[in-house]
C-alpha cells in the first residue's frame, strides 16, 4: 500500500488546490491533523481515568473486597494496561499500521467500557429488590471481562497515538513536534481532570430501578460514551492523516538480530577471534548495517529504562493507597465536601497549571542561567521529587494514626455504659464508681485485662446492687445497656477499627417495650427488639432520612420521620430511640467513634511534589523516547516506555501484596527509599549516555544506498552495448 498523504506535497495543480493544500497542511504552524489526534486523546483519557478513578471504591464497596485484594486487582489491571502496548506496537508496525490499529482497538476499548458499566448495575441480579446483588459472581465476571477488554484497547493504542501524532510533522518541525508532546500531555491531563471530578460526583448520586444506591452504572457509563466520541473524532480526521505503510514485523527482526548476535558472540568467545566494537556487531554476518545500527539506538535507550519502573510504582499509588488514605481523612474543605476518589483531581489540576509554567518559565530560566538541563537530568529530578512526595505521605499517615481511637488488644476487653432509662445509675467497675445520668453514656470505654475477672455492679438510690453476669469476649468493645437497677443488656459492638472507606457506622438502640423497624437512607433495620441494639450499618457522608415504624399503635400526631445530622467521614454513632411523655419516639445520638479530623487538604503538598516530578519525568520521557528512536521503531520504543509502567505496578503488587508491613507510613518510607536509591543509579547511567540524532544516522545510510545504486546503474550502462554486440 503506498503512503497516504492527503495533504500532498509538491507543486499545486491549481490556485484552489494550492490554497487547500496549504490550509490542510498547516494551522498556526502545525499540521491540522494533529488537532483531531489531540481531541481524540482528550476523550480517550477522560474515559480511562474517569473509569479508573472509580475502580478502587467499586472493588471495595460494590463487590466487597478488602483493601489489600482491591489494591492487588487494581494494580494488576493497571499493569495489564501497560503490558499490552507491546501487542499494539507489533500490530501497528507489522500488520495494520498505526491508523487501523488505533481504530480497531478503540472499538474493543469501547465495548469493554460498556461491559464494565453493565457489570455495575445492581438490578441485573437483584431479584429480591433489596438493593444488593443476589449473584455477585456475575458482576465480578462481567467486570473482569470488561477490564480485560479495556486493558487490551487502551494499552494497544498507547504506543500508536503519540507516535502517530509525531508522524504528522515534517523534517525541520522539531520545535513544533516537541510542543505537540506538551499539548498532547496537556490533553491527557485535561481529560483526567474533568473525569476525576465528574465521575465521583455521578457515583454518589442515587439511582436504580427497584432500589436506590450509589450510581456506578452512570459513573461508568459516561466514560463509555466518551470513548465512543473519541473513536468517532479520530475517524473524522482520517482524510488528513499521513498513514505510513507497515514496515514488517520490526519487533521480530529486532529479537532475531539480538539473538543471532548473542549466539554468534558465544560461538566466537575464544581469544583467537578479534573483539568487535559493539556486541551487536556480531550480527553483521547475517544482518545489514542499517538494522544493526537502529537496534543499537533502541538497546541504548532500553538500557536506560531499567530503573524507571520504580517511579511508576510510586506514581500509580495515587489511585490506590493514596485514595485509601483519603478515606481515613475529613473531606470538608471550607464549604466544599470532597470525596476520597476526587483527590486525584489535584494531580490533573496541577498538571494543567505546571506544564505551561515549566515550558514558558522554568526551563527558559534555567537555560538563561547557563545550566544544561538535558532530558535525562530532568527525569532524574522527577524521580527525586516523587520520592519526597512519599516522605510527605508518610508524615500525613503518622498524623492520621495519632487521631485513631484506642481499640482493645487481643487480651483486653473494653466496656462503656449507656443509660437508656429514666433515672440515674451508678456503675461500679472493680471498685471504681461511675455515675451515669439518664439518657447518657460514659465518656470513654473502660479497658480491662481480659484474663482477669471483671466485677461490674449496677445500683441506684433506694435499690439493691445488681451484679452484671456476662462472658466478655477478649479483643472486643462492649456496651452495657442499663434502664433500671436490675435490668441490663450487654451488647458486643462489632467495631474493632474505624469504619472502612470513610463510611459512617450507625446502629439503633430501642428503649421501647415493643420491637421497632427502622429505615435509614436506603437501608433497613428489621425487628430491633425491646431494650436491645441493632448491628451497625454503614453510610456515606451527608444527611440521612430516618423513619421509625412501630409494631404497636402510636399516637396519631407523632412524628416518626427524622433527619440525621450531617455525617462526616469515618465515624460511628448509636441512635437511641427514646419515648417522650406523649408516647412519641425521640432520637438521642451518642458518638462511639469520632469522625476523621485530619483534613484531605494535607494531601495537597504530596500531590504537588508528585505532579512536579511527573511533569519533568513523564513528558520528558515521551519526548526522549521519540527523539532517540529510529523512524521504523518509534512504536516499539514507545511500547518499551509504557512497559516500565507495567513493571512498576507489578512492584507494588509484590511489596504491598505481600502484606508484611503492618504500618502504612512504614510502607510509604520503604517506597521513598527505594526510589531514592534508584534515582542515584539512574543519574550515574545518564551521565554516560550520548545523545544522537537518528535521522542523521539514517540519512547517512540513505546516501550510501544511493551511491551504491548509482554505481550499479553506471556499471549496467557501460556493459549494455557490449552485450548487444555479443548478441
Amino acid at each position: 500500500m503506498p503512503l497516504t498523504f492527503i495533504c500532498e506535497r509538491g507543486p499545486a495543480r491549481s490556485m484552489f488546490h494550492s490554497y487547500t493544500v496549504s490550509f490542510c497542511q498547516n494551522c498556526f504552524g502545525y499540521p491540522l491533523s494533529i488537532f483531531f489526534i489531540v481531541v481524540n486523546e482528550f476523550c480517550e483519557r477522560f474515559s480511562y481515568y474517569g473509569m479508573r478513578a472509580l475502580l478502587i471504591l467499586y472493588f471495595s464497596r460494590f463487590i466487597g473486597w478488602d483493601d489489600n485484594l482491591s489494591t492487588a486487582i487494581y494494580h494488576t489491571f493497571v499493569a495489564l494496561c501497560y503490558m499490552t502496548p507491546i501487542l499494539g506496537a507489533l500490530i501497528a508496525d507489522s500488520w495494520l499500521g498505526k491508523f487501523k490499529t488505533i481504530v480497531s482497538l478503540s472499538i474493543v476499548y469501547t465495548i469493554g467500557q460498556a461491559v464494565t458499566a453493565v457489570s455495575s448495575i445492581t438490578d441485573l441480579t437483584d431479584f429480591n429488590h433489596d438493593g444488593t446483588p443476589d449473584n455477585l459472581s456475575v458482576h465480578v465476571a462481567l467486570s473482569m471481562i470488561g477490564l480485560a477488554l479495556i486493558a487490551l484497547g487502551t494499552g494497544g493504542i498507547k504506543p500508536c497515538v503519540s507516535a502517530f501524532g509525531g508522524d504528522q510533522f515534517e523534517e525541520g518541525q522539531e520545535k513544533q513536534r516537541n510542543r505537540f508532546f506538551s499539548i498532547f500531555y496537556l490533553a491527557i491531563n485535561a481529560g483526567s481532570l474533568l473525569s476525576t471530578i465528574i465521575t465521583p460526583i455521578l457515583r454518589v448520586q442515587q439511582c436504580g430501578i427497584h432500589s436506590k444506591q450509589a450510581c456506578y452504572p452512570l459513573a461508568f457509563g459516561v466514560p463509555a460514551a466518551l470513548m465512543a466520541v473519541s473513536l468517532i473524532v479520530f475517524i473524522l480526521g482520517s482524510g488528513m492523516y499521513k498513514k505510513f505503510q507497515p514496515q514488517g514485523n520490526v519487533m521480530a527482526k529486532v529479537v532475531k538480530c539480538i539473538g543471532f548476535a548473542l549466539k554468534n558472540r558465544f560461538r566466537h568467545r575464544s581469544k583467537a577471534f578479534p573483539k568487535r566494537e559493539h556486541w551487536l556487531d556480531w550480527a553483521r554476518e547475517k544482518y545489514d548495517e542499517r538494522l544493526i545500527s537502529q537496534i543499537k539506538m533502541v538497546t541504548r535507550v532500553m538500557f536506560l529504562y531499567l530503573p524507571l519502573p520504580m517511579f511508576w510504582a510510586l506514581f500509580d499509588q495515587q489511585g490506590s493507597r493514596w485514595t485509601l488514605q483519603a478515606t481515613t481523612m475529613s473531606g470538608k474543605i471550607g464549604l466544599i465536601e470532597i470525596q476520597p476518589d476526587q483527590m486525584q483531581t489535584v494531580n490533573a489540576i496541577l498538571i494543567v497549571i505546571m506544564v505551561p509554567i515549566m515550558d514558558a518559565v522554568v526551563y527558559p530560566l534555567i537555560a538563561k542561567c547557563g545550566f544544561s538541563f538535558t532530558s535525562l537530568k530532568k527525569m532524574t529530578v522527577g524521580m527525586f521529587l516523587a520520592s519526597m512526595a512519599f516522605v510527605l505521605a508518610a508524615v500525613v499517615q503518622v498524623e492520621i494514626d495519632k487521631t485513631l481511637p484506642v481499640f482493645p488488644k487481643q487480651n483486653e476487653v473494653q466496656v462503656k455504659v449507656l443509660n437508656i432509662g429514666n433515672g440515674n445509675m451508678t456503675i461500679s467497675f472493680s471498685g471504681t464508681e461511675v455515675i451515669c445520668p439518664q439518657m447518657t453514656q460514659t465518656n470513654e470505654s473502660m479497658t480491662f485485662d481480659g484474663d482477669k475477672l471483671i466485677n461490674i455492679n449496677i445500683s441506684s438510690p433506694g435499690s439493691p446492687v445488681t451484679p452484671v453476669i456476662y462472658n466478655f469476649e477478649q479483643g472486643h468493645r462492649h456496651t452495657l445497656l442499663v434502664w433500671a437497677p436490675n435490668y441490663y443488656q450487654v451488647v458486643k459492638d462489632g467495631l474493632n477499627q474505624k469504619p472502612e472507606k470513610g463510611e459512617n457506622g450507625i446502629r439503633f438502640v430501642n428503649s421501647f417495650n415493643e420491637s421497632l423497624n427502622i429505615t435509614m437512607g436506603e437501608k433497613a433495620y428489621v425487628n430491633v427488639t425491646s431494650h436491645n441494639a441493632s448491628e451497625y450499618q454503614f453510610f456515606s457522608s451527608g444527611v440521612k432520612h430516618v423513619k421509625i415504624n412501630s409494631t404497636q399503635q402510636t399516637p396519631k400526631d407523632c412524628v416518626n420521620d427524622f433527619q440525621s445530622p450531617s455525617l462526616e467521614f469515618g465515624s460511628a454513632f448509636t441512635y437511641v430511640i427514646g419515648k417522650q411523655d406523649t408516647g412519641c419516639p425521640k432520637l438521642h445520638m451518642f458518638e462511639d467513634i469520632p469522625p476523621n479530623t485530619v483534613n484531605m487538604a494535607l494531601q495537597i503538598p504530596q500531590y504537588f511534589l508528585l505532579t512536579c516530578g511527573e511533569v519533568v519525568f513523564s513528558i520528558t520521557g515521551l519526548e526522549f523516547s521519540y527523539s532517540q528512536a529510529p523512524s521504523n521503531m518509534k512504536s516499539v520504543l514507545q511500547a518499551g516506555w509504557l512497559l516500565t509502567v507495567a513493571v512498576g505496578n507489578i512492584i507494588v503488587l509484590i511489596i504491598a501484596g505481600a502484606g508484611q508491613i503492618s504500618q502504612q507510613w512504614a510502607e510509604y518510607i520503604l517506597f521513598a527509599a527505594l526510589l531514592l536509591a534508584v534515582c542515584v543509579i539512574f543519574a550515574i547511567m545518564a551521565r554516560f549516555y550520548t545523545y544522537i540524532n537518528p535521522a542523521e544516522i539514517e540519512a547517512q545510510f540513505d546516501n550510501e544506498d544511493e551511491k551504491k545504486n548509482l554505481e550499479k546503474m553506471h556499471i549496467h550502462s557501460t556493459t549494455a552495448p557490449v552485450s548487444q554486440t555479443q548478441m
